[in-house]
Formats: structure tokens, C-alpha cells, sequence
């Protein structure tokens, strides 16, 4: 439904105290990055809060009145805590896609994903957590009518320009997501590959991202968000300790076990991850890596810090 990108090398880089200390394969090439886009969509939620778009996380969608997806019994209670969370059991259809294509499914390594797409029992907003990108693509839907533009143009304005990224990269949705907005055709993103579309950036790109997130918010002397306002983002699900807004969380190790606790990922399929450790000051970014590869990757990295215990350096 949206284009697709042939995929690159193995590439990536290690950001440690704001130096590039190790890098491999060509890390300027733009390439696709699944559902690490979902980060992405994650910190424009943050953006809407910042700028006064989101009063409170916790307010029902349907109180801002963006579109007649949340007006039955099922949808009406859904908050945007619940989209950007994973939470909500949004019911219905969106860009020809039900929710029900993604009812059943496992993350993970050799996970058994053979239930995927049989539909179940829904329960109330907040009462289940289920990984569901046509949900993922109505948080985007809803963020776009919220700015009254489209992410890209408001990922470039607020952040990326800001931290000085290059113009390279692209986001795109489907070929039926485009919605008029005052008067405007503008594509309403996806939030990964998922029927195609999603984000192609490059690993450059991406460290300056995971900088920013691993200061705090800051750039320099700039303030790009308040500690006030990345807060919610990283607190965990309710129902998914590992999870916050789209991004995923490490407590008790349970997403990368080499990785420390304090870790934070953007994570998307074919091993693609922005890992940022604000405690160590630390960004990773890794493309094409095997998945199952992560675990000892990570471990080899923390082992290379200056002070640990293994210290054999970059």
C-alpha cells in the first residue's frame, strides 16, 4: 500500500560522552527503519503536549473532536495515554485495514505468531496491551489532524532542522492515506514498513535523535523539550513494564539483556535499533543486525566502556 526501499548493509555507530568512537558500513545511506518509526511518532505526541495540542495524556481523544473514530461504545473512552501506550482496543477500520490483522500477535524472537489475525474478545480501553499497527497508524492519523499538518513537516520544524539533520531522509504512508486538511492534501504517515511507507533515515540521522534523547532534551544550548515533557514518554505501560510511547524500556533486562536498565530503544524488525543510555551517556545505532545477535552486541558494547570491569576499549 506504500513504498517499500531495498534495504542496505550492515551499518552503525557508537555515540559515547557526544564523540562518534565506532562506526561500520556506509552509516549516510538512507534506509528503511520499520517500527523504530513508531519512536518517531512517540515524540511528536510529546510535541502536541509541549506546544499545548494535549492538554493532559489522559484526556479521551474523542473530547478533541479530530474525527468520528472514537464516537462508539468500544472507542469513546480511549485517551491518548491508551493510543501512544498500546492500550486502547480501538475498533474499526483504518486506510482498508481492520483492527483485527494484528489481533494475536507476538513480538519477539522465535516467537509463535501462527494466532496472528484471529480475532478475539476486545476489552475495555487500558485493559489490554496488544502491539497493533493499524492502531499505531490512527495515533499518527490523530497527531496529523491534531497539528493540522503533516509529521514529516513537523518532525523537520521541531526537531530534526534543530539538531541539524540533513534533508535526506523521508516519511511516508499509503497510498489511500492522504487526508485534506483545510484545504490541503496531506499524507497521514504510517508508524513502520507495515504494508510499506514508514521512515528511511539514515544512521546519522538517527544518532542525532538518540542524542537528543540521551541529553535530556537538550542541543547544545538549546532546549528542544523539557524534562517535564519527555517524562511520560518513558514511563512504563501499566499492562507492558517494557513499554512507554512507542518506544521500548529494559526494566529487569527484559528487551536487551546486555543492555543496563536505564536503557531506552527505538526498535523496528530486521534489527534496526536506536539504543540511548542517558546515565552513561551513551547512543547506539544498529542496522541489519541479527536479532538474535542483540543480547552479546550490547554486552561487547558495556563491556568497552571506560571503567568497566572487561575494558578492552573501542
Amino acid at each position: 500500500m506504500g513504498p517499500l526501499k531495498p534495504r542496505g548493509g550492515p551499518a552503525g555507530l557508537v555515540i559515547y560522552e557526544g564523540h562518534i568512537v565506532a562506526e561500520w558500513g556506509n552509516i549516510e545511506r538512507v534506509d528503511a527503519t520499520f517500527s523504530a518509526t513508531k519512536s518517531y511518532i512517540g515524540l511528536c505526541a510529546v510535541l502536541a503536549f509541549r506546544e499545548g495540542l494535549i492538554n493532559d495524556f489522559d484526556d479521551p481523544v474523542r473530547d478533541y473532536k479530530l474525527c468520528n473514530s472514537f464516537e462508539s461504545p468500544q472507542n469513546k473512552s480511549i485517551t491518548w495515554r491508551h493510543l501512544l501506550q498500546q492500550t486502547s482496543e480501538w475498533e474499526g477500520v483504518l486506510w482498508g485495514k481492520p483492527d483485527t490483522v494484528d489481533h494475536n500477535r507476538r513480538i519477539g524472537i522465535d516467537i509463535d505468531d501462527s494466532q496472528r489475525g484471529e480475532k478475539r474478545r476486545l476489552r475495555n480501553p487500558g485493559c489490554f496491551w496488544e502491539y497493533n499497527d493499524v492502531r499505531v497508524n490512527l495515533a499518527s492519523y490523530c497527531l496529523t489532524l491534531l497539528f493540522e499538518q503533516a509529521l514529516p513537516d513537523v518532525l523537520h520544524k521541531y526537531i530534526m532542522d534543530p539538531i541539524g539533520a540533513t534533508n535526506s531522509w523521508e516519511w511516508y504512508g499509503y497510498r489511500n492515506s492522504f487526508i485534506e486538511v483545510n484545504g490541503r492534501s496531506i499524507p497521514s504517515v504510517s508508524g513502520g514498513a507495515h504494508w510499506g511507507g514508514g521512515l528511511w533515515i539514515s544512521s546519522l540521522d538517527h544518532a542525532r535523535m538518540g542524542l537528543l534523547m540521551a541529553r535530556g532534551g537538550l542541543w547544545g544550548e538549546s532546549e528542544i523539550f523539557s524534562a517535564t515533557c519527555l517524562e511520560p514518554a518513558f514511563q512504563p505501560c501499566r499492562l507492558n513494564n517494557n513499554y512507554g510511547f512507542f518506544w521500548w524500556l529494559n526494566n529487569d533486562h527484559g528487551i536487551v539483556a546486555g543492555a543496563p536498565e536505564t536503557s531506552v530503544f527505538a526498535y523496528g524488525a530486521g534489527g534496526n535499533y536506536v539504543w540511548v543510555d542517558s546515565t552513561i551517556d551513551l547512543v547506539v545505532v544498529v542496522r541489519w543486525l541479527n536479532e538474535a545477535a542483540m543480547d552479546n552486541f550490547s554486552s561487547h558494547i558495556v563491556s568497552s566502556l571506560p571503567g568497566a570491569d572487561n575494558n578492552p576499549q573501542f
